[in-house]
């Protein structure tokens, strides 16, 4: 991409506007947080990513916000919070795996709170 992107949240709760700052216009784009394989064949690992719904599993990613490793016992799940919040409360949707581990960590939860509060 080579851009750099201003985000905001768009008129629909899903929608995240990016702005971009070289070409001077806005981008309506649906933001998902979904994981990224990673590893070795038969040894995956999982990076939790911010992308754009359209991009392809391994594809161009805006942010990395945790990392997800099932072949340890228990799962490795390190999720940074506050940025995750912040992804959620500007409209990106989990896929269904993300929004389980979003909940064993107890970020759902957050959000839950944050949104009775306002």
């Amino acid at each position: 991409m080579g851009a750099i992107y201003d985000v905001m949240r768009g008129i629909d709760s899903s929608a995240i506007i990016m702005h971009n700052y070289f070409e001077r216009n806005f981008v309506y784009i649906m933001v998902k947080i979904r994981l990224r394989r990673m590893g070795a064949p038969k040894k995956p690992c999982y990076r939790v990513v911010v992308a754009d719904s359209h991009s392809p599993r391994d594809g161009a990613f805006i942010s990395i916000i945790g990392h997800y490793n099932p072949l340890t016992e228990p799962e490795t799940i390190t999720i940074e919070e506050q940025a995750t919040l912040d992804w959620l409360k500007k409209g990106a949707q989990p896929t269904e795996t993300v929004a389980r581990l979003l909940k064993k960590a107890g970020i759902m939860d957050k959000l839950e709170v944050a949104k009775e509060k306002s």
